[in-house]
């Protein structure tokens, strides 16, 4: 019995092993220039075979990935993982983690800024005395 091995795209398999969040932001990636293969843009129609290196630019970070199988329908991320193996540099990962510690993202941290209503009452009962 022959297996039938489909064509699997770019932008399709970076949004099945969960790179980018839709298939259509992968494409605009590849359109913009921010996935390579071997140091070269890639379109986002280019086939993937296993063995590929590609260089990944997102929001969050840069990654560089290598195929180790193809995946042709999003699942979930535990087995998304098993599909591409992270060789991203090691001083890659820790100027993310670097940049990670010193970035603030708006939240205030729990415990932390403007009172919540029961500390506010126990301000102004305070005051009020």
């Amino acid at each position: 019995m022959s297996e039938i091995k489909e064509k699997l795209r770019v932008d399709k398999y970076l949004w099945a092993i969960r790179i980018f969040k839709t298939r259509n932001m992968a494409s605009e990636a590849c359109d913009k220039g921010k996935v390579k293969l071997h140091g070269e843009n890639v379109k986002a129609s280019r086939n993937v075979h296993v063995g590929d290196e590609y260089e990944i630019k997102t929001e969050a970070r840069r990654w560089r990935i290598k195929v180790s199988g193809l995946l042709y329908n999003r699942v979930q991320y535990s087995e998304a993982i098993q599909y591409y193996i992270d060789i991203t540099p090691a001083e890659e990962i820790e100027r993310l983690q670097y940049q990670a510690s010193s970035f603030h993202t708006g939240k205030r941290l729990s415990k932390v800024g403007r009172p919540t209503k029961k500390q506010r009452r126990d301000i102004e009962g305070f005051l009020a005395d």
